[in-house]
């Protein structure tokens, strides 16, 4: 017996499934056989008698899992944090632990009384005293990882569970001696298993099946060189044997049922401490604002799940709801995460929904200055399509220029601070860069229920539309871009060569002829085969009529590209009559303007298409500058690439066969976009059939 290594049990006197707490006690309840949970008990604690001594706590009626010790607390030297159990079942059990602890010379910390914790079922050191595994996502919270790192003065790695099944740290992780690790990987989140690559070795990572898993093979009591378990395989028996380890079965079904088995039965009270450990930060917190009408728009619902998934946890502390039904509420959250990295990203996308940080907490610290063109300080805040403030000489000032996925530079040199989107590319020495996520807010528009209720034309939300009847979107769609119209508003439209395939060049032709579009946006082809179309009668070498192929069709593109560059552009081509229908005619004729980007699988190309991609995104990003509606017609690349510059507040129509692309466009998370899955050659049609049945103003004055 190993004298120096003590381990707490409690006799199952009282033990049985009497409610559900866990989804092994499902269908279990007074369904474990006393006597042979006592039987089995007993084996264990035989077992464990012969490699360690063992004290015993007097177990308590009422309280049948008190014979789970593994639960009462966790201890290291001369100290112990007991347990504040999630359930209210387990509760009771606290005092009990707590008297324990105290009677045997412990230390005693208590956490908060609403703060979950539950031992060392969710907090297993490493066998050389290295570090402690705290786990957290059901039974124990993040921000109980602070208090045990101060109180043990350890440093703590937090693990995110996953799997309710795996409700408890020691359920599917089991610390093994000389560094070995026995666990199941699927039970943690990404973010946990890196961490746990990070910390051990592959050669001492024993990764267990499912199979494994669901009997608690992870549930195991090592001392030494010994590993004491329920019932493992075969297979693993041999894996852990090849590295040096002695397997000793003993059976604990009974407890299965309850969901436990050899570790949730033991508390070891002797831990190895190492002179040259000492807490880290394991928890990074900090407190947000959400303000508006939180829960008819379900902001608060998005905010808190979200820092669920991202592996964080909260508190909210104060939650004010609006009293009238036009009245905004506000809720004040503290946030709390593993590590800066998932901080960072988390409040990334907390901002995204409009959360801030109290804006005393952020005065001048988030700006850094660029030392070399093109390149961003490092930890730059990355732009988003939302109105965004930036905190600046202790004020809050609209940046300029919205789009995704560039820099925001600021301006304090002047009495007014001023604030832009900056691509990277543009960024020079001596600009002033926002950095991190502190000082930062989006500007979300607070409407009451009345104003969103009242609206005459809600622009469909957010989604993807292939069940919905695409007549009706249509027709809703029309409506809205006659308004635009009519009120003198700017539609642009970015377009791909399958609205010329699929016959829908002559419907864009008439909503360009008819004053619906005010600037086109595409590639090479939808200009080619649009000529190719209004010239030769053929797309791609098919015949637009018939739908067949003809001779010599596939050699059509190419003469039309000869043809245009000679007379050096598609403007002059229609000046001198070699052009006198489709698109790109009617653009000429109405003036309105186009930009097309070229791409590396482009032919010729045409003169008038730009090769530099460097501007043709400024020409793209110059003629969207002031639009009220995209429509985007079948058009992947760009489509993708107008969304990504396009500030919150344009409506947005993504028309394309393909669920991919309009998914795509939606994912971006604009309220006015909509994904509509239907041939574009039918949608064009269809629109064009829902505006002449339209009255407007605007027909009457030309026409009078």
């Amino acid at each position: 017996m190993t004298d120096s290594i003590r381990i707490m049990m409690c006799p199952p006197d009282h033990y049985e499934v009497d409610y559900v707490i866990n989804p092994w006690m499902e269908g279990n309840i007074h369904k474990s056989s006393f006597d042979r949970a006592k039987e089995q008990w007993y084996k264990l604690y035989n077992v464990i008698k012969e490699h360690a001594q063992v004290d015993l706590v007097n177990p308590a009626k009422g309280w049948p899992d008190m014979v789970f010790t593994a639960n009462a607390g966790l201890v290291l030297g001369d100290k112990a944090i007991v347990s504040r159990f999630y359930h209210k079942e387990r509760q009771g059990e606290e005092p009990y632990f707590k008297e324990w602890f105290e009677n045997n010379g412990f230390q005693v910390f208590e956490l908060p009384k609403d703060l979950p914790f539950e031992g060392a079922g969710d907090a297993l050191f490493d066998r050389e005293g290295r570090w402690l595994w705290a786990g957290y996502g059901f039974r124990s919270e993040l921000d109980s990882h602070s208090y045990i790192a101060d109180w043990l003065d350890t440093e703590v790695l937090s693990l995110r569970l996953i799997d309710e099944r795996f409700y408890h740290l020691d359920t599917c992780f089991c610390p093994l001696a000389n560094g070995y690790l026995l666990y199941y990987p699927p039970a943690f989140d990404s973010y946990s298993n890196r961490l746990i690559e990070m910390r051990v070795p592959a050669e001492k990572r024993i990764a267990i099946d499912e199979a494994d898993a669901v009997t608690f093979s992870c549930n195991a009591v090592n001392v030494n060189n010994i590993v004491i378990m329920n019932h493992p395989s075969e297979s693993l028996k041999n894996r852990l044997t090849q590295v040096g380890f002695t397997v000793v079965e003993t059976p604990l079904t009974e407890f299965l049922k309850a969901g436990g088995a050899a570790k949730c039965l033991t508390l070891r009270v002797t831990e190895p401490i190492l002179p040259d450990v000492h807490a880290n930060k394991p928890v990074e917190s900090r407190v947000i604002r959400l303000e508006g009408h939180l829960l008819d728009s379900g902001i608060m619902n998005q905010a808190l799940d979200l820092i669920s998934e991202l592996g964080g946890s909260f508190k909210v502390m104060n939650f004010n709801l609006g009293v009238e039904r036009q009245s905004v509420s506000n809720a004040e959250v503290r946030i709390s995460t593993p590590s800066h990295e998932l901080m960072e990203d988390l409040m990334t996308q907390l901002i995204d929904l409009g959360a801030i940080a109290p804006p005393q907490e952020t005065c001048d610290t988030n700006i850094e200055v660029v030392t070399k063109d093109g390149v961003s300080p490092d930890d730059f805040y990355v732009t988003t399509i939302y109105p965004t403030q930036v905190r600046v000489k202790c004020e809050w000032v609209n940046v300029s220029n919205q789009r995704m996925d560039g820099a925001i530079v600021v301006d304090d040199s002047g009495e007014v601070a001023t604030a832009r989107c900056c691509l990277l590319r543009d960024l020079k020495v001596g600009d002033k860069v926002i950095v991190g996520v502190d000082g930062i807010r989006t500007i979300r528009q607070t409407e009451s229920r009345e104003q969103r209720n009242k609206q005459e034309f809600s622009f469909m939300g957010a989604g993807v539309s292939s069940e919905r009847r695409v007549e009706l979107i249509v027709e809703q769609i029309a409506w809205e871009l006659r308004q635009i119209r009519d009120q003198g508003g700017k539609v642009v439209v970015t377009a791909g060569p399958v609205v010329i395939h699929t016959g829908g060049g002559q419907h864009l032709s008439k909503l360009i002829r008819d004053g619906y579009v005010q600037a086109l946006l595409g590639g090479n082809a939808i200009a080619v085969h649009d000529i190719e179309q209004s010239t030769m009668g053929t797309s791609l070498g098919v015949d637009m009529q018939r739908g067949t192929p003809v001779s010599g069709g596939h050699r059509h593109h190419l003469k039309v590209i000869n043809s245009i560059r000679r007379y050096g552009s598609i403007a002059q081509a229609v000046q001198e009559g070699a052009i006198v229908k489709g698109v790109m005619y009617e653009c000429v004729k109405n003036n309105v303007p186009f930009c097309l980007a070229g791409s590396i699988r482009d032919d010729g190309p045409l003169p008038d298409t730009e090769m530099d991609l460097i501007k043709a995104q400024t020409e793209y990003a110059r003629l969207l500058e002031g639009a009220d509606m995209i429509l985007m017609l079948s058009s992947m690349l760009h489509s993708i690439g107008v969304g990504n510059m396009t500030p919150a507040g344009v409506k947005m129509v993504c028309v394309d066969i393909n669920p991919a692309v309009v998914t795509k466009l939606s994912d971006r998370g604009s309220v006015e976009s909509v994904g509509v899955v239907t041939d574009v050659g039918l949608f064009l049609s269809l629109l064009l059939q829902q505006l002449d049945k339209l009255t407007s103003p605007y027909l009457l004055t030309v026409n009078s």
